[in-house]
């Protein structure tokens, strides 16, 4: 089955359990300051999970873009990926685990295909912040999974979240397919890597919410929150051995393998082949999102731009030299075009900053090859010289080795791999430092942040004498809010004075805020401000303060404006091009 045909089937048959299809929420998510992309289907939904209405009910199914980073050093191994789409069913406190489980395992049978005797589950085993899940398991039972194929599993292996630091979160159970081989060995399980198990479904229950300091609280509301990866299910219905034999990466490959200058891959050029494949199509897809970020050296931006050069490094290695990012993301953009519109918008944006990006990275690989011929001039390269050119030139330890093998030196690959942890760790601790706390544990805040970016919004609008301004994205943490807007030069001194004054102005009037639900249409219609390529549901929420703003936000937000406290931007800086960027926080 097609991948597109596996998408069709499966909104389709929610559909028919009664539940309202959305659009893929951003790659860049608006309101968990705890990671930097959507890396599942539920951090669109993070409000609603934790109890705020969603406009189109409690039961809802999409399909979900996502990246996960945590793994990019397996990517180029048969399934794991840096950019998927995720197909997702939701509860929003309806129903809970026997309807997922039992619509699962229609689905898989009925409509995938599959076989119930090929079909193993697995099911939280209990831990001292939650009890051992025997009720999961006597669903399945009751379907027709012998005891036998049912494994009680620990939290790394059957807890799902939260997204970020904090939030929802709970036990989930597992579904795998078993393709024939034989066990590795008695103890052999689904989760093995052997292979012989093959993970297709996940159905999260969410009982609970994740404080600071590892504490767990029951949620208000029972939430199930499932996800089938549309790559690999692509891959296990079509019978092939790993993702990028589906139709989803072959035509991805095929131009490459026309760009290379390789006539018989090797393991380690294949492996190249498909990390070039899988890194541009997720660069492709980072900038065609709706909340485009640029490359740069911080955040979002700086992830995409890894992602560049981390390609563009391994079509080195395959002695492809020119123009490589621009033809590649042609060929995804024509692949997406139809379910994902904005690449149409955006494809001379995307076409640009790859350009731009990769003229940058040819720059400092000239740097960096004069700086290896320095280092290699006295001899064996240690570790730490090894992560020199990693670190500040971009080359990957194999591109080091393999220069080094040409002038018969050695590298020390174990001194490289320590300094390598050394800097992960620290990278990790740093992350978690800037990313601490999250939306569950900051709702009051976030709510304050919330309402002040719509009014902030309307201030520029007025102050600047600019009635096309537009919100072009924006993230609220714990400590600040950013804004960006859609203006072609840096505010002055006095402006951003004026706009201080004009929010501020707005809050002391103490200005009722209130909530209507709409038809999205009719919300445009009727005046209300929409942030600039969102996708929407058919219904919407439309928060307006008094005569002053009227939004179309899925955001929490407060019930009067004297509320917020006093208003203070920190920073107004460029964005991208055309675009401004505001940070400003509330005392």
């Amino acid at each position: 089955m097609q991948a597109k045909l596996l998408k069709k089937k499966y909104l389709e048959f929610f559909k028919k359990k009664e539940h309202a299809v959305i659009h893929s929420g951003s790659l860049i998510p608006e309101h968990d300051p705890t990671v930097l992309f959507t890396t599942a289907g539920m951090h669109p939904l993070v409000p609603f999970l934790m109890g705020q209405k969603h406009p189109s009910g409690k039961r809802l199914v999409d399909v979900q873009k996502c990246i996960r980073t945590g793994d990019i050093e397996e990517v180029g191994d048969t399934s794991h990926l840096t950019f998927f789409e995720m197909l997702g069913n939701w509860s929003l406190g309806d129903y809970f685990k026997k309807e997922a489980i039992e619509w699962s395992i229609e689905f898989l049978i009925k409509v995938l295909g599959f076989d119930i005797k090929d079909i193993s589950v697995t099911v939280f085993a209990g831990d001292k912040n939650a009890p051992r899940d025997k009720e999961s398991a006597g669903i399945w039972k009751s379907l027709g999974i012998p005891e036998e194929r049912i494994y009680y599993l620990p939290k790394e292996d059957n807890w799902w979240g939260p997204a970020g630091a904090t939030g929802p979160c709970g036990p989930c159970t597992e579904m795998f397919i078993d393709i024939g081989k034989r066990k590795c060995s008695p103890e052999c399980k689904p989760g093995c890597s052997c292979g012989k198990y093959f993970e297709i479904w996940n159905d999260v229950f969410m009982e609970y919410n994740k404080l600071g300091e590892g504490k767990f609280e029951k949620l208000k509301q029972q939430n199930v929150d499932t996800g089938m990866g549309v790559e690999r299910t692509a891959t296990m219905l079509q019978g092939k051995d790993n993702v990028y034999e589906t139709e989803l990466f072959v035509p991805i490959i095929n131009e490459i393998k026309k760009l290379a200058n390789v006539n018989n891959f090797s393991h380690e050029q294949t492996r190249s082949l498909r990390i070039i494949a899988d890194h541009m199509k997720a660069a492709t897809f980072i900038l065609g999102d709706e909340r485009a970020v640029t490359p740069s050296n911080l955040d979002q931006g700086y992830i995409l731009r890894r992602l560049i050069r981390r390609g563009i490094r391994h079509a080195r290695l395959l002695g492809i030299k020119g123009d490589l990012c621009r033809p590649i993301a042609k060929i995804v953009i024509d692949m997406y075009k139809d379910e994902y519109p904005e690449f149409k918008e955006k494809k001379k944006f995307i076409m640009d900053e790859l350009l731009k990006e990769e003229e940058r990275f040819s720059l400092t690989l000239e740097k960096g090859l004069k700086k290896f011929e320095i280092i290699a001039a006295k001899g064996d390269i240690d570790g730490k010289q090894a992560f020199l050119l990693f670190q500040s030139y971009g080359f990957p330890f194999e591109m080091v080795r393999e220069l080094a093998n040409e002038r018969a030196i050695k590298v020390d690959e174990a001194g490289f791999n320590k300094e390598f942890k050394k800097h992960q760790e620290l990278s990790r601790k740093g992350a978690e430092q800037r990313f601490k706390g999250g939306l569950s544990e900051a709702s009051d805040i976030t709510a304050k942040l919330h309402t002040a970016t719509h009014i902030l919004g309307k201030a520029l609008r007025k102050v600047l004498k600019n009635k096309e301004i537009k919100q072009k994205g924006s993230n609220i943490t714990p400590e600040r809010l950013r804004y960006d807007f859609n203006f072609e030069r840096k505010l002055t001194p006095k402006e951003i004075k004026y706009v201080e004054d004009e929010v501020n102005k707005v809050i002391k009037k103490g200005i009722e805020v209130k909530k209507q639900e709409m038809d999205t249409k009719k919300a445009i219609s009727s005046g209300a401000q929409a942030e600039f390529g969102a996708k929407y549901p058919p219904k919407v929420w439309v928060y307006s303060i008094g005569s002053y703003t009227k939004d179309i936000c899925m955001g929490p937000h407060v019930e009067n404006t004297s509320e917020l406290g006093h208003f203070k931007i920190i920073k107004e800086e460029s964005s991208a091009a055309g675009v401004r960027r505001i940070k400003a926080v509330l005392d």
